[in-house]
């Protein structure tokens, strides 16, 4: 089994690494100082108080690589479409793609009973390039639970988390994602397979629709943005819209929306991504994470103003601190 790891940074970087130490055969494709430190050295992994040193292939392009069974891509969505053309140098006919990207998949709808099956998500594929290049019918959804962090070049430093929740499109079991499942799990991480795989990607979702866009208009930490009455009603607000929506489309939530609040201010005063993308002047994933299910909101016909109004600001927050592009 060849398992790439498209954009081998902080996530990638531990899912490989955890895979090369278990021997798998891992090709890690990365770019710069970080590729050039794993080349010399080899992947630096610390976890729990101790460290692991790895060798895999590293690779500053994808054609290097060659075909792969697994390509896991764990970039920012808003990456995905400009590296697309690499990816597909990696993906024979029998190749899957990993997904392990947060907000909406750009194959959200491939194969959905009802009315808007093969549905393209402009948000997140513009002009449905992401759907030819990468056919979604290679695709398997991946929710990313585990946190982690490049110290410095090589370095990986684990954080908390350990699941990598995969599933199906279609929700079968198939040979392919029952394989890549017990290969996660052999290199000591947890790899449910989910038979509906979009209800747990709208769980994390649910979160990061919020607090992300909140966290980057004020600034604040997720105990402030979940503890403060106004902030926590804004933070409710946008999530019962994006409840509606959700249920439009089959998804059902397996905790209670303020089980999700509560849950995010245990957290204690973390930053989120986007924020740390904004003060670090990094593009930032407001398309993909709020901007798609607003864009869902309008398809199903359900009003979202909170959604609308705060996508709105965040953008243009974006835009005038040159991290937002449109």
């Amino acid at each position: 089994m060849k398992i790439a790891i498209f954009g081998a940074g902080a996530i990638g970087g531990y899912l490989g690494a955890k895979l090369a130490a278990a021997g798998a055969d891992v090709t890690f494709i990365a770019r710069g100082p970080h590729l050039a430190a794993m080349r010399e050295n080899g992947v630096t992994l610390r976890e729990e108080g101790r460290e692991t040193v790895v060798h895999p292939r590293c690779v500053g392009d994808a054609g290097e690589a060659g075909i792969q069974d697994y390509v896991f891509v764990t970039l920012k969505a808003h990456s995905l479409p400009a590296a697309a053309p690499d990816i597909a140098r990696m993906m024979g006919p029998q190749s899957a793609l990993v997904t392990g990207i947060n907000g909406v998949p750009y194959w959200y709808f491939y194969g959905l009973d009802g009315p808007y099956r093969d549905r393209r998500v402009e948000n997140v594929d513009p002009g449905g390039k992401l759907w030819d290049v990468l056919p979604p019918a290679q695709a398997i959804g991946c929710v990313v639970y585990p946190a982690a962090e490049v110290p410095e070049p090589g370095v990986i430093q684990h954080t908390y988390g350990d699941r990598f929740s995969l599933g199906e499109p279609d929700g079968s079991r198939s040979p392919r994602v029952e394989a890549l499942s017990k290969a996660l799990i052999a290199a000591g991480l947890k790899a449910p397979v989910r038979p509906k795989i979009r209800d747990e990607i709208w769980v994390k979702l649910w979160g990061n629709l919020c607090y992300n866009p909140i966290s980057v208009l004020t600034g604040a930490t997720l105990d402030i943005i979940t503890t403060r009455p106004d902030l926590r009603a804004t933070c409710r607000a946008m999530m019962a819209e994006a409840q509606t929506v959700a249920g439009a489309l089959g998804v059902r939530f397996a905790i209670t929306l303020e089980k999700r609040l509560d849950g995010a201010s245990e957290v204690g005063a973390h930053k989120t991504s986007m924020l740390q993308d904004l003060e670090r002047g990094r593009p930032l994933e407001i398309d993909a994470l709020l901007g798609a299910v607003v864009e869902l909101g309008e398809a199903t016909g359900h009003a979202m103003p909170a959604c609308e109004l705060v996508l709105s600001l965040a953008r243009e927050r974006g835009r005038q601190a040159g991290c937002y592009a449109g």
